[in-house]
């Protein structure tokens, strides 16, 4: 079923290509886009520390929420002044180059895979602390205001989304990725360059399920709330839960599953 529709604005001609298609059972040749997936190599002191499988674009926000949500603490990134294509050079104030090398690897599909238990993939979040409360009503039209604004998914059908919404349900920052932690990543990474985290008085939206990876990168962004269209997995509730983050699912229909923290949701 094609699950495509029109939205505001045209997908960026670096994140959608055009391929040729035969479409059954008509058996007509045709033309179709499709997200662009290709390789970004995360470089710090010009020294290769992980490789991503992303949608291209905003490329410094991917490096920068990559590596905030991995505990390290950045203070810039660039694209290299060598000009290596699908690279990113990220300046930071203290690094371990052997951890680095030992942990890093992502692919478009999993954000964490074989890193195995919770404790092999903490880092450095404090408990969210936020006060923030928003109405149920709220939070149920947040999945409709993320799907109105994603020109890419629009176009091919096949990306993720993460969108970073205010207290108000207004939409301040939206990025689709392949990945969806690479998503998440790019708007974190946003919100640091903005000057904006801890995300004490925001709430993170994605497009699909409730992972792991999700909700720690939203605990280590300090936002208080993290919703999904999708189910969470149990490590993310009990994450979510160990945090004192709010997190719903299921957020679909006008209707909302809080499984963590439900005081946040009025």
């Amino acid at each position: 079923m094609d699950t495509r529709g029109k939205v505001s604005g045209d997908a960026p001609p670096y994140a959608a290509m055009r391929v040729e298609v035969v479409r059954l059972p008509e058996g007509r040749t045709d033309g179709d886009e499709v997200a662009v997936e290709e390789p970004l190599e995360i470089r710090i002191d010009e020294t290769p520390i992980a490789v991503t499988m992303r949608t291209p674009g905003h490329d410094e926000e991917l490096a920068l929420g990559f590596l905030i949500s991995e505990g390290v603490s950045p203070l810039r990134a660039s694209l290299p002044s060598d000009l290596a294509a699908n690279t990113v050079d990220v300046e930071v104030a203290d690094w371990d180059p052997e951890r680095l090398k030992r942990n890093f690897y992502t692919t478009s599909s999993c954000g964490v895979c074989g890193k195995g238990a919770l404790e092999a993939v903490a880092v450095e979040a404090p408990p969210v602390a936020s006060e923030l409360r928003v109405p149920a009503q709220l939070v149920a039209g947040l999945p409709d205001r993320l799907r109105g604004a994603q020109a890419t998914f629009a176009v091919t059908g096949g990306l993720h989304a993460t969108g970073l919404f205010d207290g108000a349900g207004e939409l301040l920052c939206l990025r689709e990725d392949v990945g969806r932690h690479n998503a998440m990543d790019k708007v974190v990474g946003w919100a640091f360059s903005a000057g904006r985290l801890p995300l004490a008085e925001a709430i993170l939206c994605v497009s699909g399920r409730l992972s792991f990876e999700l909700v720690q990168k939203a605990a280590v962004a300090g936002c208080p709330i993290l919703a999904g269209v999708g189910a969470p997995s149990s490590l993310a509730v009990d994450l979510a839960a160990d945090r004192r983050l709010t997190l719903c699912g299921f957020v679909r229909g006008g209707r909302v599953n809080v499984y963590s923290e439900p005081w946040r949701v009025t």
